[in-house]
């Protein structure tokens, strides 16, 4: 009796268990939070350009296509320019206070001192806080008549000044409450980035007899390079965006003295019922954001590779 013929196993086909069948099953993982992108994020960005291109009010369901008439009025408008050089200020200025600040006040509590724990806690505290009730809480130490400023300056021989009315005033004290509220986050990104240091590269600057100035200088200060980054591109971002303190410290006002384009874009959509052209700012701020985190992003990535 002959044997039946072996049968091949090697045609049968093999089930994807390999690398790449794991890559692909880690991408699926992915898959929720870019639905919710496309669905919170990129589906209204697309909505909002569309309807920069039309007159709609916002309300109505009537719209005409009135091509780029929304943006070449932007180059003409003084109220957004003013927003415009408004938003540049409290955004530059925001991040260049928090940045001197909360290297600052990293350095002071990296430090073994005792309390730092709860300093730093007290220090980050207004993060938690929202805008509006840090808005709110300053525009009581600020206001002419109640302010807690005003009574210490008339308590001390001086008279009131209507901090809150004067432009240049004005800008300055959103600056300053706005870098006072996040400098915690700041804090938190140098302390990060201080504690990563290796203690040996320190000491090998202190045994080659460099000074504390220059330990900081020529050590502490490019292997930060990384912190830095983060922190000046999260807060810049959250500088040119700003809306809440300046709605509740100013409303935009007196008149459009203080707008940034964000408040701007909440007067023309609320106040003039004009859709249209509120999506046209609101698409100027998206570029406007997008230019300068890439040219910082470049600017610092360049700098990293160098040091």
């Amino acid at each position: 009796m002959t044997s039946p013929p072996l049968r091949s196993v090697a045609r049968r086909p093999r089930r994807a268990t390999g690398p790449r069948f794991a890559r692909v099953g880690l991408n699926l993982f992915y898959l929720p939070a870019l639905v919710l992108v496309g669905v919170f994020t990129i589906v209204p960005l697309i909505n909002g350009i569309g309807i920069s291109f039309t007159n709609w009010n916002g309300y109505s369901a009537v719209r005409a296509f009135v091509g780029v008439d929304n943006y070449e009025r932007l180059l003409s408008d003084p109220n957004f320019h003013t927003a415009l050089i408004n938003t540049i200020i409290y955004g530059v200025g925001s991040t260049i206070v928090q940045q001197v600040l909360g290297l600052a006040l990293a350095l002071a509590l990296d430090r073994a001192i005792r309390g730092r724990g709860v300093a730093r806690a007290i220090i980050y505290l207004p993060v938690l806080v929202s805008p509006i009730v840090m808005g709110t809480m300053y525009y009581l130490f600020f206001a002419y008549n109640t302010g807690g400023l005003n009574d210490l300056v008339v308590a001390l021989g001086g008279e009131r000044t209507a901090w809150l009315a004067d432009s240049g005033t004005a800008v300055a004290i959103i600056v300053l409450v706005n870098s006072l509220q996040f400098v915690g986050i700041s804090m938190v990104i140098y302390l990060a980035g201080l504690q990563s240091i290796p203690v040996m590269y320190l000491e090998a600057a202190r045994l080659d007899g460099a000074t504390p100035w220059q330990q900081f200088l020529h050590v502490t200060v490019p292997l930060l390079q990384p912190a830095f980054a983060t922190s000046i591109v999260l807060n810049l971002i959250g500088g040119l965006k700003l809306f809440d303190i300046i709605q509740v410290l100013t409303g935009g006002g007196p008149g459009y003295s203080t707008n940034s384009v964000s408040t701007l874009i909440s007067k023309v959509y609320f106040d003039n019922q004009n859709a249209g052209y509120a999506s046209a700012i609101g698409v100027a701020l998206f570029v406007l954001i997008a230019l300068f985190t890439l040219v910082l992003n470049t600017m610092l990535n360049r700098k990293r590779i160098d040091a």
